[in-house]
């Protein structure tokens, strides 16, 4: 089953890089993303998990749940700042380069969240995460004007482009680390209930 899910992962990322690099507008930018982040990474990193590329067993008191909640955070929000934004846009080494930083955040809280002593950790860190994608998603959909007037968006106008990006990670970044801490707590819960019989 875990060699499946590093099949699939690894699968999906071009699938990913094909989207964000292709011209398909902020639909496209924002399904390449959370393909990256919310896709493939929690696929590698379960796929890899109690392996020896396992970060988390590797390194326990760096990739913990809430520092990688953290560095996820500051990847996600940081390239979609405007000017790092345009900075993709314009180039392929850049993009590639924001490409690879969603997987490896992404991986590298997947990993923290699925290391089994920090099961309680990883269940906050995956919820946070989920309000985090939220809001931006929210702030990306609602924002009044076009924040990223200068990319290519898929023949729509660019404000209502820019909606849709924003519906994407709301409907596949926010859900899936909002699923995935429900499933894990609701784990938790069931071997605590069978602990307790």
């Amino acid at each position: 089953m875990k060699r499946g899910a590093l099949i699939c992962g690894l699968a999906a990322l071009p699938v990913g890089w094909m989207l964000a690099a292709g011209e398909l507008g902020m639909i496209g930018h924002m399904a390449g993303h959370m393909i990256a982040v919310a896709v493939a990474a929690p696929l590698v990193a379960w796929g890899l998990s109690g392996g020896r590329i396992d970060s988390a067993a590797r390194w326990p008191g760096i990739v913990a749940p809430m520092p990688m909640m953290l560095v996820e955070l500051a990847t996600v929000w940081l390239w979609h700042l405007p000017a790092l934004r345009a900075a993709a846009h314009g180039s392929p080494i850049v993009l590639a380069a924001e490409q690879l930083c969603f997987l490896i955040a992404g991986w590298l809280l997947w990993a923290s969240v699925f290391h089994a002593p920090q099961r309680m950790a990883g269940i906050g860190a995956l919820l946070l995460t989920s309000m985090h994608m939220t809001l931006l998603g929210v702030l990306i959909g609602l924002a009044p004007r076009p924040l990223y007037p200068d990319m290519h968006h898929a023949g729509l106008a660019p404000l209502i482009d820019q909606q849709l990006g924003g519906v994407v990670m709301l409907l596949v970044g926010a859900a899936s680390y909002f699923i995935g801490g429900l499933v894990l707590l609701a784990a938790l819960l069931r071997q605590k209930g069978g602990a307790a019989a």
